[in-house]
C-alpha cells in the first residue's frame, strides 16, 4: 500500500468522512455471497495492477477484505491503495503537473463539476457492467464520467430510553422541546440549515438551493432551538457516544455511525425523514497508468454481491439496490437505499453548492460565512 498522508480528517464535502471510519467489527459477517466468478473471469480478467484512492483506517481494511482482495482473486489484477484524507487536492495537483499516478479516485460531488469541466475524468465503460448492476444502479447515479460510490446522510438519532412512549419522528419533533424534552446536539455545518427548514415546514422539494431568504428562515429557526442545544458537534463519533453517555437525548448524526451502534445493540433509533444526504462519486482519472483495469474494478465494485460487501465493510451503501437481497435482514431497514428510507431523504444540491457566485466565491463558501456569523453573534 502506498501511503501518501495519514488518515486524520474523515469529514469532507458534507464534512463527513469520519463517517467512513465505521467499525470493522462487521467484517466477519458471513452474509454476502461470493462474486459471480464466471462473469468476472469472462469480462474482467486481466493482469497488472490498478491504483485506487482510499480513506485509510477501517475503511481501507474493510474494502480490501470485502472488495479488492476478491477482485484480485477473480481477475488476476492487483489493487494498490493510495491513502489520503481527501482525494481532490492530489487529483488537482496531478492534473496540473500533467502526471497522473492514480487510476481511480473518490470525488466529493460538490467538486465534481470543477473536474468534469476540466476534462479530468474518463468516460465510464458501462459495457463491462453486468445486468444486475445496470438495472440496480439508478440512471441518475450513472453519469458519463462518474458514478455514485456511496451516500452519507445527517439524520435524526435519539436514545430510545429517554422516550419510553415513543421518540421524535421528524425534525419538527426535534424542535418540539415540550413534547420531547431534554438537551439536544446538532452538527456545526452550514448545509444542515436544511434541517431547520424541515422543522419549519418547508417542503422537501423546496429546501434546496439555500437561497438567502431560506438561509434567513433557517437561522431564525435555529434561534428557537439554540438554548436547548448542548453541543454543536464536529467529529463524526461524537453524537453516538454522547447519546449513550446521556449527555443529550437526541442529535443529528451520520447514518453509518448510528447503524454500527444499533447493530451492536445500542439503544439508539434513527429517523430518515428529512435526512440531509450527500454523494461521493467514483471517477477514472484520464491519463492514469492502468485506466483499463480501473474500469474493470469499477464494474466489479458495482456488481450487486460486491456492492453488498462494500456496504458491510463501510456501513455506507453504494447505489445498487439489488444488493439489498444479499444483506442481513437486520441491516436492510437501516440503510438509506432501502426504498421507504430513500423516499424520505433530501438529496443536497451539491452542484449548486460547488457553483460560483458573482463575487467568485462558491455557494458553499457563502453559506458557511452566513453560518459562522450566526454562530459567533
Amino acid at each position: 500500500m502506498k501511503k501518501q498522508e495519514p488518515y486524520t480528517r474523515p469529514n469532507k464535502g458534507l464534512n463527513r468522512r469520519a463517517v467512513l471510519q465505521s467499525t470493522a467489527a462487521l467484517l466477519s459477517a458471513p452474509w454476502v455471497a461470493r462474486a459471480n466468478k464466471a462473469w468476472a473471469q469472462e469480462k474482467l480478467t486481466g493482469s497488472g495492477e490498478v491504483v485506487a484512492f482510499s480513506y485509510g483506517g477501517s475503511y481501507t481494511k474493510g474494502i480490501r477484505e470485502r472488495v479488492y482482495d476478491r477482485f484480485t482473486k477473480a481477475t488476476g489484477i492487483k489493487v494498490i491503495d493510495v491513502v489520503a484524507d481527501v482525494a481532490e487536492p492530489q487529483v488537482r495537483a496531478m492534473a496540473t503537473a500533467g502526471r497522473i499516478d492514480w487510476d481511480l479516485a473518490l470525488i466529493d460531488r460538490v467538486r465534481y463539476a470543477e473536474f468534469h469541466e476540466a476534462g479530468t475524468f474518463m468516460p465510464i465503460d458501462y459495457s463491462l457492467w453486468d445486468d444486475e448492476a445496470l438495472k440496480g444502479v439508478p440512471a441518475d447515479a450513472r453519469r458519463e464520467d462518474a458514478v455514485v460510490a456511496f451516500s452519507s446522510a445527517a439524520l435524526l438519532a435519539y436514545n430510545e430510553r429517554a422516550f419510553p412512549k415513543g421518540g421524535p419522528k421528524n425534525w419538527a419533533d426535534f424542535w418540539d422541546v415540550k413534547a420531547f424534552p431534554g438537551p439536544r446536539a446538532l452538527r456545526s455545518i452550514a448545509s444542515d440549515m436544511v434541517l431547520a427548514l424541515a422543522a419549519d415546514g418547508v417542503a422537501a422539494s423546496e429546501r434546496w438551493p439555500l437561497t438567502d431568504d431560506k438561509i434567513d428562515r433557517a437561522l431564525k429557526k435555529f434561534d428557537e432551538i439554540r438554548p436547548h442545544v448542548a453541543k454543536w458537534w464536529k467529529a463524526g463519533g461524537e453524537p453516538v457516544q454522547a447519546l449513550l453517555n446521556g449527555e443529550f437525548v437526541m442529535s443529528s448524526c451520520y447514518d453509518g455511525r448510528a447503524i454500527v451502534a444499533i447493530r451492536q445493540g445500542a439503544p439508539i433509533r434513527i429517523v430518515w425523514d428529512g435526512a440531509n444526504r450527500h454523494l461521493t462519486d467514483w471517477a477514472v482519472l484520464k491519463g492514469g497508468p492502468n485506466s483499463g483495469n480501473a474500469q474493470k474494478l469499477l464494474a466489479f465494485i458495482n456488481g450487486a454481491q460486491t456492492a453488498a460487501g462494500f456496504t458491510l465493510a463501510t456501513n455506507y451503501a453504494g447505489p445498487n439496490v439489488n444488493q439489498l437481497k444479499y444483506l442481513p435482514t437486520d441491516l436492510v431497514p437501516l440503510l438509506g437505499i432501502e426504498p421507504k428510507n430513500a423516499s424520505q431523504v433530501v438529496l443536497a444540491d451539491d452542484v449548486w453548492l460547488g457553483s460560483k457566485r458573482p463575487d467568485g466565491k462558491t455557494n458553499r463558501d457563502h453559506i458557511e460565512e452566513r453560518w459562522l456569523a450566526w454562530q459567533t453573534r
